[in-house]
């Protein structure tokens, strides 16, 4: 397909935090806490434990914030940007990947909002070409959002 072609990828991508943690009873707890009394929301959440740490991923409504927040508190994360798309429900799950198996856009790992200002369901998604399945979930009536979207 023509890159041309293509339509742009939104000019507000939804930002994912990656924050690397010691395996610690309570850690998460601390993290999170800021976060709460800070009032930076967390919309979407993960969590994959390994041997040497824990990594958390989270969409927050004001990404700003929490990266300051983790550096005054020297905790180590990274950015990166996800694509996020609105569902209905369960159902479309099968119509976001489907769409996506159609083009053979790999999708590295997934996982759903916990919460959105307007209460509909969303996906987090880390995908190897942003461009391309935003153009393609476009084309098939499936909303991909922005983080002014999912900001409070």
């Amino acid at each position: 397909m023509d890159k041309a072609a293509i339509e742009t990828t939104k000019p507000d991508p939804v930002k994912q935090l990656s924050i690397f943690m010691e395996n610690k009873v309570g850690r998460l707890s601390d993290i999170f806490r800021l976060f709460d009394d800070a009032a930076v929301h967390v919309m979407a959440l993960t969590t994959l434990d390994t041997t040497d740490c824990a990594i958390t991923r989270v969409v927050v409504d004001d990404p700003k914030k929490a990266k300051e927040l983790l550096w005054e508190h020297e905790i180590t994360f990274s950015e990166t940007e996800v694509l996020a798309v609105e569902i209905a429900g369960e159902h479309d799950i099968n119509k976001v990947l489907a769409s996506l198996l159609q083009t053979e856009i790999n999708v590295h790992y997934i996982y759903a909002f916990v919460s959105r200002p307007n209460g509909r369901s969303a996906l987090a998604m880390s995908i190897e070409d942003m461009e391309l399945a935003n153009h393609i979930l476009n084309t098939h009536n499936l909303r991909v959002l922005s983080q002014r979207d999912i900001s409070r």
